[in-house]
């Protein structure tokens, strides 16, 4: 039997979770999940993770969260959040930055599962090479497990399939998170590795990405601060579902997932 990831896109604030609290048990059931990872660096309020919002998501279901450029937002909160083993910060951040870059899983049934999470560098921060950072997380990560996720936290869809084409044969899964936009190109490369730009977002889409339609519009408008507020209507669950043959580590099937809540 396969292995069977839901890879649920990025959190957003109390919606998201809501949706969760709706849904992640139909969808567990519905496509027989082994293990349920997502991204939680907005789930706090729209920016940030706390360690009850963390506790909130685990107690729902899932079983560990990645993250990203946002992680860092609830500054007294990250020592803590960063702190739990279920949760991963981008790993190609500087020597000495809190939090680790990838973990070990294990689902109901016993089989290990790494995760990694990596951060881009176009239009973003200049951290150190994501490409490079992966070939030595995975290579430790292939000591214990063949079945790796990577969580790819990303601006640019060139940059998230390079390291997709980069990564195939060697990883279960590269997805693409931080857009939050759901892309439709998901697909198994040529080595059997699963390949999607980004999972999209799970939360409110009456909304620009997440976040107050009004908000968005006025700060285009004026090039003044903002105070973002996470609307609550329209909520609706984005994700994918891969299959992966346990002993090879190889993506049998990847489904995209899109659920109104």
């Amino acid at each position: 039997m396969p292995v069977k990831i839901l890879f649920i896109g990025d959190i957003i604030g109390k919606p998201g979770r809501q949706a969760l609290s709706r849904q992640l048990d139909r969808l567990v059931d519905r496509y027989c999940v082994d293990m349920v990872i997502a991204n939680g660096e907005n789930a706090a309020g729209g920016f940030g993770l706390t360690t009850d919002t963390a506790k909130e998501l685990f107690d729902l279901g899932v079983g560990g969260l990645t993250s990203g450029n946002h992680i860092w937002d609830k500054k007294e909160q990250v020592p803590l959040v960063l702190a739990s083993q279920r949760i991963i910060r981008p790993a190609n951040y500087p020597e000495g930055v809190a939090g680790q870059g990838s973990m070990i899983l294990a689902t109901p049934g016993g089989v290990k599962v790494g995760v990694l999470n990596l951060e881009g560098r176009v239009f973003m921060k200049y951290l150190e090479c994501p490409f490079r950072t992966a070939d030595r997380e995975i290579e430790r990560l292939r000591q214990e497990t063949p079945i790796i996720l990577v969580d790819f936290h990303a601006e640019a869809t060139s940059e998230k399939a390079s390291l997709g084409w980069y990564l195939d044969g060697r990883v279960s899964a590269v997805i693409g998170t931080h857009t939050h936009v759901q892309t439709a190109d998901e697909r198994i490369l040529t080595q059997g590795t699963a390949y999607m730009s980004d999972a999209g977002m799970t939360g409110s889409f009456d909304s620009v990405i997440g976040i107050g339609k009004d908000e968005a519009i006025r700060k285009f408008l004026t090039q003044l601060p903002v105070k973002f507020e996470v609307p609550k209507k329209d909520i609706r669950l984005n994700g994918v579902v891969i299959d992966i043959d346990e002993a090879t580590g190889k993506a049998l099937a990847i489904e995209r997932i899109a659920v109104c809540c």
